[in-house]
């Protein structure tokens, strides 16, 4: 049986879902301090990027091996790279497709515990992190450093990366697949949410 205490604060991150997919624009002024803690929340505001960032930390574990540092770090080399491509543009629907693809990847391979070779989870994972990282460029507020509005950013992301993997690795024997398997679930469930058209 499923312990439901431990499965209390992923339940949480997937109730957070149910709102609509916008990303609220954090506050800034001109400081260095705003600066970084509004890069920092920026993933905190779309359940969309929170929940693949711990998802990265979730497969992370599940893979096992090279892959528990490689894929966290395959996620956010590219995060960075795509988050200066994508300051000052306009967001751009093939991006957001790339996150909703992201999505249904990484719950499919939480869901089915695919366990590919490394270097397709980690071109998974790459695509990923590039996509996500060019939504969060887009979406910077104006006015702030963007090197420091990305180290937030880049502080969070591995924040919520070692979420994933804390709670992968505080689980065990039995409860561990069917907990991954429940969060792939939920990932596809919150993915096939986002397309919805709004009512």
């Amino acid at each position: 049986m499923i312990d439901m205490r431990r499965l209390f604060p992923l339940l949480l991150l997937l109730g957070s879902a149910l709102p609509a997919m916008a990303h609220p624009v954090a506050f800034h002024a001109g400081n260095p301090n705003a600066a970084t803690a509004s890069g920092f929340l920026h993933p905190f505001t779309g359940p969309d990027h929170l929940l693949v960032m711990v998802a990265v930390g979730l497969w992370a574990v599940q893979l096992g091996g090279r892959a528990l540092w490689m894929l966290p770090c395959a996620f956010i080399l590219p995060m960075i790279l795509g988050g200066f491509a994508g300051i000052g543009s306009m967001p751009r629907p093939m991006i957001e497709h790339g996150i909703g693809a992201s999505m249904l990847l990484l719950g499919t391979a939480l869901g089915m515990a695919w366990k590919p070779y490394l270097s397709v989870a980690l071109a998974v994972v790459v695509l990923s992190g590039a996509c996500h990282g060019f939504a969060h460029g887009s979406e910077m507020p104006q006015g702030i450093a963007p090197s420091l509005f990305l180290v937030g950013m880049v502080a969070a992301t591995v924040t919520l990366h070692a979420v994933g993997i804390l709670f992968a690795t505080t689980i065990g024997g039995s409860r561990f697949g069917t907990s991954i398997r429940a969060a792939g679930g939920g990932l596809i469930a919150v993915a096939a949410y986002s397309f919805l058209p709004a009512a």
